[in-house]
């Protein structure tokens, strides 16, 4: 007797039931649906319903599917290993309590700290290390309102003194307006701070030349700007961001401009090691819902990264293949 099987003459020696059928084809009839004569097959009747010459069958299943794949992944900035690739700042908040919160919640292990004058008038007031820990935190100094090398140099060159912290964050700022990075100065910074001993940290423009001096300069790693700092404008520039990724052999992490986690996400998927980040959090009506929000944001890019996004095409490709279409 002969009978068409998913489109093909099959030939069989006698009547059989379907389940019988679907054993000598060596399917499981638990994972599968079969129409017999245009008409369905229930399952539960799969023993009784029975086989003839001249039937039509349709065998169908599921297809798709995928992996979940979980490896360790990490970066090393001069020579210490973080599991976080997000870093945050500490300013802005309410008060520390909130700070500590949203640091807390944010999964961030590097936290960046600007050094201040202490308050002589009350000495007793709470600091931030009474809040957010140097011994739970890697605090990274930075030079937040200097406008010269020379203030930069003199204001982390306190913080070793203060806290014996040799990795820094150096920026150097060129107006109050744009808060943009004067790249001559923070060359000039890098130059004198790396002869220092210190392990530097660069907020810079995302000139990939400017970029390229500054590693070879002797920089621990790179963080151009992806918008102005505190303007929430998200990443504006990813092509040249791209290309200095491209040509670094140290970390890059974008520095500066993430209003939302959408933006941080744009940032990890550009390949970027990292994203450093303060107002986003901060200024955001809920700064501990914002800080969940962007540890999920990086996390999701950077798998995004690794996976490698589809080919953006011109027209439509089915996601179900034709091949097996009833």
């Amino acid at each position: 007797m002969k009978v068409m099987i998913n489109g093909e003459e099959r030939v069989l020696d006698a009547a059989q039931s379907v389940e019988a059928l679907l054993t000598s084809l060596g399917i499981d009839p638990r994972k599968v649906a079969v129409e017999r004569n245009l008409e369905i097959v229930p399952k539960s009747t799969y023993a009784q319903v029975m086989v003839g010459d001249g039937d039509r069958l349709e065998i169908v299943h599921f297809i798709g599917g995928g992996s979940t794949q979980v490896v360790e992944d990490s970066f090393e900035v001069a020579g210490r290993k973080f599991t976080s690739r997000l870093l945050v700042g500490t300013g802005k908040y309410k008060d520390f309590e909130e700070t500590a919160k949203a640091i807390a919640e944010s999964g961030a292990e590097i936290v960046t700290v600007a050094v201040r004058r202490v308050n002589l008038s009350d000495p007793s007031q709470p600091m931030l290390v009474d809040y957010v820990s140097p011994k739970t935190y890697t605090y990274l100094p930075n030079t937040a309102g200097c406008f010269t090398a020379d203030d930069a140099v003199r204001t982390l060159r306190l913080a070793r003194e203060a806290g014996g912290w040799d990795l820094v964050k150096l920026e150097v700022l060129g107006d109050q307006k744009t808060l943009y990075p004067n790249m001559p100065e923070t060359l000039k910074a890098a130059e004198a701070l790396i002869k220092d001993g210190f392990k530097v940290m660069v907020y810079c423009s995302d000139d990939p030349i400017q970029a390229k001096m500054l590693e070879d300069m002797g920089c621990v790693a790179i963080m151009p700007l992806g918008s102005l700092i505190g303007s929430g404008l998200g990443i504006i520039n990813p092509i040249n961001i791209r290309l200095i990724k491209e040509n670094s052999k140290v970390p890059v992490l974008v520095d500066a401009g993430v209003g939302t986690a959408s933006d941080a996400a744009v940032a990890m998927e550009l390949g970027c090691d990292g994203v450093l980040m303060n107002t986003a959090i901060a200024a955001a009506k809920d700064p501990i819902r914002m800080a969940r929000a962007m540890k999920l944001a990086v996390e999701a890019g950077r798998l995004s990264y690794l996976a490698g996004r589809m080919p953006k095409k011109m027209y439509a490709d089915p996601s179900s293949p034709l091949a097996g279409l009833i």
